[in-house]
């Protein structure tokens, strides 16, 4: 069939230099145009390609309806309400082309919920489909084969201005998709763009609407605000509109709380300060949610000590709590939350190198995992950008490194112990139960004190001495450290929780 060249009826278009197009996503548009319909790349790949940015993925929207789209390619799904089919390239490595989305042309109407439309409608108009999008700078479509930008809403305009407006009134806009709200934010951390006066009022009168936004579309945006490489700017766009509470009510409880001398700033402005560097590092999400969680407690633990200084015992125990509990709100991954409520516990253990022995250096690889140590090494990195100081300190660094890599080599857990379970039962005359589980813990503790113990001479002739205590010493002896520790924690806890009404 011969290709229908696309009716262009805009109310501003632009013959512009061709977007840089791949392959894969012209082969789809091209597909669509020889079957006699319209085709163009539309939303945020076509904002970034005119920023010279890669975009993170592609769409297409089309006149052709579902039924019409999915027998011109050999792989698709199909599976929302919306339109929208997903073709599958196969024969490509990038992953944003592994899927590309295309939508026909679409009217949406009846918000009730403010999170989706009650109705939508195909339409045989490009410029129906723009209507209905957020922004000015993503109501933009662009055709491949003609290289013909549509941009019916002056968005080119607000690029070069770096402004963030909404299409059409943008308490409309918002109330529509409250979402489109932390949306604004986003683009305001990702692009560096400033939110228009206007579209500020709408976010002023619709912020409320946040509240019936489900957690994770929340968590969601709260991630991509993150990952940006300017995460403070957002979390500050968003105090400014009044929506972290949105997020989560633990953020605003931050702002003011007075530090000690050693800060420059309040327990706010130090952990946006130590989520930046973590960008600026371009560290991953657990990295960065832990420099953003690291003291997020310490308005709990905050008291005067008697020379009248600030101090916050404890509140890296609190705040691995709360932590965990933001994370799980959100619904982030069990394992992610693990790991960062992990870091957050232990963030404050690298802070004197003279008060540090490298057994307790042995325990807290053991505590944090071989594989995510150095990461508690960078949260501690940006806790130091985080308040004030110009520099990371090399030398500490350099010292806290050394003695890791040294604890590296040496046992931190049963399994590195020169003697297993099959060899004790062996060489005590013992059988399988308990007991061998307590005298291996002992022994751990033991090599983790004096690492030169590990050897199976020594091991053996110590487990033999071992197997005649009672199950309920070995327990005391193998568990005494860790069991000190918590008991220390908790105690800390309660004594927190009581004068600082922590629940």
């Amino acid at each position: 069939m011969k290709a229908k060249t696309p009716k262009i009826n805009p109310i501003f278009s632009s013959k512009k230099p061709a977007i840089d197009v791949p392959v894969a996503v012209s082969r789809i548009t091209n597909t669509l145009e020889k079957a006699g319909f319209e085709a163009y790349i539309v939303g945020g790949c076509v904002r970034d390609s005119i920023l010279k940015k890669t975009p993170k993925d592609w769409d297409v929207t089309t006149n052709a309806t579902p039924e019409e789209i999915i027998p011109l390619f050999e792989k698709t799904f199909y599976e929302n309400p919306y339109g929208t089919v997903g073709v599958v390239n196969e024969d490509v490595s990038d992953e944003t082309l592994k899927t590309v989305e295309i939508t026909p042309y679409r009217i949406e109407s009846g918000y009730s919920d403010n999170r989706r439309p009650d109705k939508v409608t195909f339409s045989k108009d490009i410029h129906d489909d723009l209507k209905r999008r957020d922004f000015t700078i993503n109501a933009l479509a662009y055709n491949v084969s003609s290289e013909t930008l549509l941009d019916d809403h002056k968005g080119q305009k607000d690029l070069t201005e770096r402004i963030i407006r909404t299409v059409g009134g943008s308490e409309e806009r918002f109330g529509e998709d409250a979402l489109r709200i932390l949306r604004a934010v986003r683009f305001h951390a990702e692009l560096g763009f400033e939110i228009d006066p206007e579209t500020q009022v709408g976010i002023e009168k619709t912020k409320h609407l946040l509240a019936k936004i489900s957690k994770e579309r929340i968590r969601d945006e709260f991630t991509k605000i993150i990952m940006s490489d300017n995460p403070m700017n957002g979390l500050i766009m968003a105090q400014k509109f009044g929506i972290l509470d949105y997020i989560s009510p633990i953020f605003t409880k931050t702002i003011g709380i007075e530090q000690n001398q050693a800060h420059s700033f309040d327990v706010w402005n130090h952990i946006l300060r130590t989520l930046q560097h973590s960008a600026d590092k371009k560290w991953p999400l657990h990295v960065r949610l832990t420099a953003l969680l690291h003291d997020i407690s310490k308005p709990e633990s905050r008291r005067k000590s008697p020379e009248g200084d600030w101090t916050f015992y404890g509140h890296e125990v609190v705040g691995a709590r709360t932590a965990e509990r933001f994370l799980n709100d959100l619904k982030y991954p069990k394992d992610l939350v693990e790991l960062v409520t992990k870091l957050v516990r232990w963030h404050m253990f690298f802070s004197d190198t003279e008060q540090i022995s490298l057994s307790a250096v042995r325990r807290m690889v053991a505590n944090v995992g071989k594989e995510y140590i150095w990461d508690l090494m960078n949260v501690r990195a940006c806790d130091r950008i985080g308040t004030g100081r110009p520099k990371e300190d090399p030398y500490r660094l350099r010292k806290y490194k050394a003695m890791i890599e040294e604890a590296m080599n040496d046992p931190i857990s049963v399994g590195m112990l020169k003697i297993d379970g099959k060899k004790l039962m062996e060489v005590t005359n013992t059988t399988p139960g308990p007991k061998i589980g307590y005298i291996l813990h002992a022994l751990l503790e033991e090599v983790i004190e004096e690492p030169t113990k590990n050897t199976s001479e020594y091991l053996e002739n110590r487990a033999t001495e071992l197997v005649k205590m009672s199950e309920n010493e070995l327990k005391t002896l193998g568990e005494s450290g860790k069991e000190k520790k918590e008991e220390e924690a908790e105690k800390q806890i309660g004594e927190i929780r009581k004068k600082y009404w922590v629940k």
